[in-house]
């Protein structure tokens, strides 16, 4: 369509007198292009040179003529009598020839031709398709009004009374139209026409979408023309597809409509999917965007994508060999890293069908650091034959995979990792591992939300006893309480919430009932500490820990009257004034601005944004309760209050173990814990059980005997 763009060019420019010597050199042309001729005169008959353009289009004629009958040729007759404002007896009397060869048997011919203007022939234009409109006028019948009342289903209509009875989509009850009103506005829309069926049988259209929706996406195509993802959307979402069912819908859609060899899929979601004239299978799809030379990451997505969705192109044999060409040519850039040049000789390997070859085993053997091979390396498949490669080639694999277990932040590759070290019978040094998670969660968040869902859900694995549990358990607590006010971290909060509450609060309860009372104790001062669980939810762990032993309500009461003093540093009282003005000042202003937003975006019962507003809202509000109270019974340590002959508040205590090894551990209050220093609030379980012991006195802890030695003060 060498010819077309110009046009539009002068169109879009009101190039008038650039359209017509366009034409008269288009129509001096030997053969016609019936697709390009069809665009060229619906370009012209929509723009505001259609009228002076009327006088010249005629010159069309000859070539016409000589072009074999079709449809295409029958719908480019149509445009030039829409377009012609000449009205001359010839092309009267080849207009009233081409309808009578049409429509040889209508009954009412005559009197159609009389209300197009062919019998005067004063003034037939846009005859062609007025007598199609007359002659689709039945009941039943669907048109389109161009003016904006959208599709309509013919109910009745009078050839004496010259006018039409229509009942419209977007406009209330039903209206009478002339038939030259009917002739300026209306559009016959087929009985299969997409806008037919959404009209006339949503509930087929709706059983076709379910059933062949890359059949429906095609007749919407076909029949509307190029649409974007929004306008599809537009077309189908609540009229055909409930808007609930539309994500999961139109994603299941998509991927199918990759498979489709007719169809253009945008790479831009702005813009539009298209019909192809002509089927073009995958194999030419790639090619043709592998001629433009993509860098090597992305001919790595690409490649992998499609072999992916199209494996059964691999059984031509001449694509084959070209596309191992391409691969093999990228090997040669000068630029290219090691782990592209490992993932290209991946594909190479699998469409060799070799083994393995002795280029993946070199750049292994050169690599320098296997943690950022494998963390370059983007498809996951690709890092999974990485670990493979290493589990049977290197005999320090078991410590590698150790290393990577925490590194690697996918959640599958962990399992195939975990997976490989027990089949080894790893299971020290594995043990050990897991136990970083609960002794440091916040050095390996995700690592330790990955194992912490297994701990929870399964019996076989290390450290899934009843201990290993506990553990876990104190460790998400503390875990949640380091992250709660980092912004990167939100959605793993949100996760924990989602954990801790999922099947009413099932995991605390299940821990509760088989935890020592000491360590419902700890897990009921960890608790206090996470503040972006609200009131309720700390209320449920109380209640729950006191089903559990029920010697804590009485207990819980009696504390609460011995003492409501928290003991804190200066610096925690401070830190403590600075949270409390963030929130008043900063938090709750933003959080104020995030729910007018999104009740902006209305439908406040499905608006997600609105919802997650409000209830970090519920959150703010509870923390800055909880930390207004707590700071109204907040005492600053002095020197005074800080003993150094039993261990209190404020001390330094010096421990040796039993293997001769020195530990050294702080108490102070809540706000100023730091157990990765060894700082531990003096209502912790730990700083319970030495709190009152003096120089010389032992304690046990996590199985092992410490002997104090020594007892300083913080100040």
């Amino acid at each position: 369509m060498s010819y077309l763009k110009d046009f539009q060019t002068h169109i879009a420019k009101h190039n008038y007198s650039g359209v017509l010597k366009l034409w008269e050199e288009y129509c001096a042309g030997d053969e016609l292009d019936i697709e390009e001729l069809k665009a060229i005169l619906q370009s012209i008959k929509y723009s505001e040179m259609a009228d002076s353009f009327g006088l010249h289009v005629q010159e069309i004629l000859p070539l016409w003529r000589v072009t074999p009958q079709s449809p295409g040729s029958e719908e480019i007759f149509k445009l030039i009598i829409d377009l012609q404002t000449m009205n001359d007896d010839a092309l009267a009397q080849m207009t009233l020839d081409f309808l009578k060869a049409k429509y040889p048997n209508d009954p009412l011919f005559n009197e159609k031709i009389r209300l197009i203007g062919l019998r005067n022939r004063e003034k037939f234009q846009g005859a062609v398709s007025n007598f199609e409109l007359l002659s689709h006028m039945k009941i039943g019948n669907y048109v389109f009004h161009t003016g904006g009342w959208g599709v309509g289903e013919i109910v009745d209509f009078s050839f004496v009374l010259e006018q039409v009875s229509i009942e419209f989509d977007y406009v209330p009850g039903r209206k009478d139209l002339s038939f030259v009103t009917a002739f300026k506005v209306l559009i016959p829309i087929p009985p299969d026409h997409f806008l037919a069926l959404r009209f006339g049988n949503p509930d087929l259209l709706e059983k076709k979408a379910r059933k062949d929706p890359v059949g429906v996406i095609h007749m919407l195509l076909k029949d509307l023309g190029p649409k974007t993802t929004a306008e599809i959307k537009d077309e189908l979402c609540d009229l055909i597809i409930p808007a609930k069912e539309w994500t999961r819908w139109w994603q299941a859609t998509r991927s199918k409509l990759k498979k489709d060899t007719f169809i253009e899929i945008p790479e831009d979601i702005k813009n539009s999917f298209k019909l192809r004239q002509t089927e073009i299978s995958h194999e030419q799809k790639l090619s043709d965007v592998l001629q433009s030379k993509p860098n090597a990451d992305t001919l790595i997505e690409m490649v992998y994508g499609f072999l992916k969705d199209f494996p059964e192109t691999l059984k031509n044999e001449e694509f084959k060999t070209t596309l191992k060409t391409k691969l093999s040519e990228a090997l040669l850039l000068t630029d290219i890293t090691p782990a592209q040049s490992l993932q290209i000789h991946f594909f190479l390997q699998d469409l060799k069908e070799e083994k393995e070859s002795e280029n993946i085993k070199e750049i292994f053997k050169n690599c320098s650091s296997i943690f950022k091979l494998i963390d370059e390396i983007k498809i996951i498949s690709f890092k999974k034959r990485c670990l493979n490669h290493l589990q049977q080639n290197s005999e320090e694999w078991p410590q590698i995979f150790l290393d990577l277990l925490f590194y690697i932040d996918i959640s599958p590759l962990r399992d195939y990792i975990l997976s490989a070290l027990l089949v080894a019978k790893a299971s020290d040094g594995l043990i050990k591992k897991l136990e970083q998670l609960y002794i440091h969660p916040a050095k390996y968040p995700s690592a330790f939300i990955w194992y912490f869902q297994k701990v929870i859900s399964q019996k076989t694995l290390p450290l899934c006893d009843k201990q290993g549990r506990t553990r876990f358990f104190e460790g998400l607590l503390v875990l949640l309480s380091r992250i709660e006010h980092q912004p990167l971290q939100r959605d793993l909060v949100k996760k924990i919430h989602n954990l801790l509450s999922a099947g009413r609060f099932a995991i605390v309860r299940q821990i509760m009932q088989e935890s020592s009372i000491e360590d419902v104790k700890e897990f009921l001062l960890l608790v206090t500490k996470c503040h972006s669980l609200s009131d309720h939810d700390q209320k449920i762990f109380v209640s729950l820990a006191e089903v559990a032993y029920p010697q804590l309500a009485k207990l819980h009461k009696k504390e609460v009257q011995e003492d409501l003093t928290i003991w804190t540093t200066q610096e925690g009282y401070q830190k403590l004034q600075q949270r409390i003005q963030q929130i008043a000042t900063v938090e709750t202003v933003e959080n104020a601005k995030e729910i007018e937003i999104a009740r902006a975006h209305g439908d406040l019962r499905e608006n997600a944004e609105f919802k997650a507003a409000l209830e970090r809202r519920d959150r703010l509000q509870s923390e800055l309760k909880t930390l207004s109270d707590q700071m109204h019974r907040a005492r600053v340590l002095s020197k005074e209050d800080i003993s150094t002959q039993e261990v209190g508040v404020g001390s330094i205590i010096d421990c040796k173990n039993t293997h001769g090894e020195t530990i050294n551990y702080t108490i102070l209050g809540p706000w100023d814990a730091d157990p990765e220093k060894n700082i531990l609030s003096f209502q912790s379980k730990l700083a319970s059980t030495i709190n009152g012991l003096s120089v010389g006195e032992s304690f046990r802890f996590q199985e092992e005997t410490f002997t104090i030695e020594a007892i300083h003060s913080y100040l």
